[in-house]
């Protein structure tokens, strides 16, 4: 396995191959490996408008009307929607198209890393990890330590994880449909139980899983938070 820790974060951005889908709206994309093997990243969906398992996740994550942080925020669909709503909302991602892409919907985002101070450090009273981006980084266990701190005692981290079985860290790239290749960076991909037991180690306790239009989701609670 390649010593993921060497490598850089994907820089996300000027005209890699996941930029030009997301200006465009469209793929295909995907996830490449290092073996070779690939796994489809759902742009269209991303780009569009929400679907019914969108709707459900972000009912449960606005529960109590506080505000809620979208990490990796993608295109901002989700966030959008949640202002639609009338909840609170804010974007985080890397990538300066999807930042572009979710304001010009309306909706506020910032162009930094989740790692990066953020607004409301500890008040948040919900965060998304949806589309995949639970793989941020690709170490699990920081990401979970980083929402904690985010997050406010009791407040709800709402995962989409795979729905296989899976504890993976990788080495990847984003390939499109031809041949292009962005620059490696890390990535993990955890299944339910997997993702359970890594945000265990972070002080949140799981409140729901379910499964919805072939997708699988997880609610965890943030524990009180540590000195």
């Amino acid at each position: 396995m390649t010593r993921t820790a060497e490598l850089p974060a994907a820089p996300w951005t000027g005209d890699d191959p996941f930029a030009t889908a997301v200006r465009a709206g469209r793929g295909p994309l995907w996830l490449r490996e290092e073996s070779g093997l690939r796994h489809r990243l759902d742009v269209e969906r991303w780009c569009g408008p929400v679907d019914a398992a969108d709707r459900r996740l972000l009912h449960r994550s606005a529960r109590d009307g506080g505000p809620v942080l979208d990490v990796g925020c993608g295109p901002g669909r989700l966030v959008a929607e949640l202002l639609a709503l009338g909840v609170p909302a804010l974007g985080v991602d890397l990538a300066e198209a999807s930042v572009s892409r979710t304001r010009s919907l309306g909706a506020a985002a910032l162009c930094r890393s989740v790692f990066d101070r953020l607004p409301g450090e500890g008040r948040w009273s919900a965060a998304l990890l949806a589309d995949g981006n639970l793989g941020i980084g690709g170490d699990p266990a920081r990401l979970f330590d980083r929402i904690s701190e985010l997050l406010a005692p009791g407040g709800l981290l709402l995962v989409e994880v795979e729905t296989a079985d899976v504890d993976e860290r990788l080495t990847v790239r984003v390939e499109d449909g031809t041949g292009r290749l962005g620059a490696p960076f890390v990535w993990a991909r955890l299944g339910a139980d997997a993702a359970v037991l890594h945000a265990a180690r972070a002080g949140f306790t799981e409140r729901e899983r379910w499964d919805d239009r072939e997708r699988r989701f997880v609610v965890l609670a943030a524990g009180a938070r540590r000195s």
